[in-house]
């Protein structure tokens, strides 16, 4: 039995296959091109392989309603290629086995619940903050969609008194993405944020931001564990900044867990998305 995993992600595309017990196998990654030329990269993986599910975490917008026309399909992105691309239609297609079909960041989610940081828990919130911002949530062990799909990193935020940045969301300008992804920090500040001092003040801001949607989410949704991946969380400072923030904003206001352990890395690093995969495959087949 082999299950078949796609992180399908902006830049590169990560692609595993494992046996029964999710131990991958092989992995390999490949570069976010066109269509053509990634799925042909990604066919040429998967055919050597007799699988018998497949789970696709891919980048988005993505349509998630199964009562949708477009199912299944990448759509308003501004990978222009990609556009209105019907991914999981070309999966199927080819390979003729249950597919299960979310967000990355939503794998991630499910990755870390059932085999990382929130282990034993009914809930998860997963936050990557890199090039872009993300979230996905599993509520209840189930995956966090409706009529569409999470998009965490576009809510509205309060600029910081010290803010003169525009933001750089093509759409919204001054959401939390366009002022607290990667791209962000690099054009704010003139440098990319592993190359600023732990104790610039970028980490103060990039808080003050990350925290306010941290607030956000657990008035909404009240998770059990918060999980914070991607690369800009790779500068460890950031928690205890987040977490002090969060504490000030909230003001006591609803019971919260203890903020060192709610508030966590993702205990499964860099493989939170693709081990989510793993499991949409294995959940896909367990549903047919």
């Amino acid at each position: 039995m082999y299950y078949g995993a796609i992180e399908a992600g902006g830049t590169k595309f990560v692609c595993a296959v494992s046996n029964s017990e999710l131990e991958i196998l092989e992995r390999v990654s490949i570069p976010t091109t066109t269509p053509e030329e990634t799925m042909g990269e990604v066919f040429a993986f998967f055919d050597k392989y007799q699988l018998t599910s497949i789970g696709i975490g891919s980048f988005g917008p993505i349509d998630v309603n199964t009562k949708s026309n477009t199912y299944g399909y990448v759509t308003t992105t501004p990978k222009v290629a990609w556009a209105n691309y019907n991914f999981l239609g070309a999966i199927k297609e080819r390979y003729q086995v249950p597919a299960g079909w979310t967000t990355d960041v939503n794998a991630a989610a499910l990755g870390e619940l059932k085999k990382g940081a929130a282990v034993g828990l009914e809930s998860c919130l997963y936050l990557t903050v890199g090039t872009g911002i993300g979230g996905g949530a599993v509520v209840k062990g189930q995956l966090l969609e409706g009529y569409g799909h999470p998009e965490m990193g576009h809510m509205l935020v309060r600029l910081h008194e010290d803010e003169t940045f525009k933001g750089t969301c093509p759409y919204h300008g001054n959401c939390l993405e366009g002022v607290a992804a990667g791209p962000a920090i690099e054009k704010r500040w003139g440098k990319k944020g592993f190359e600023l001092a732990e104790d610039h003040k970028a980490w103060e801001m990039e808080a003050y931001y990350l925290a306010q949607a941290l607030m956000n989410y657990i008035l909404i949704l009240s998770p059990e564990k918060i999980v914070l991946g991607g690369g800009v969380m790779k500068q460890k400072q950031l928690f205890p900044l987040i977490r002090k923030e969060l504490a000030k904003l909230m003001n006591n206001y609803v019971a919260m867990p203890d903020l060192e352990t709610f508030i966590v890395p993702p205990t499964l690093g860099d493989n939170a998305g693709i081990t989510g995969c793993l499991l949409l495959a294995e959940k896909a087949l367990d549903d047919e």
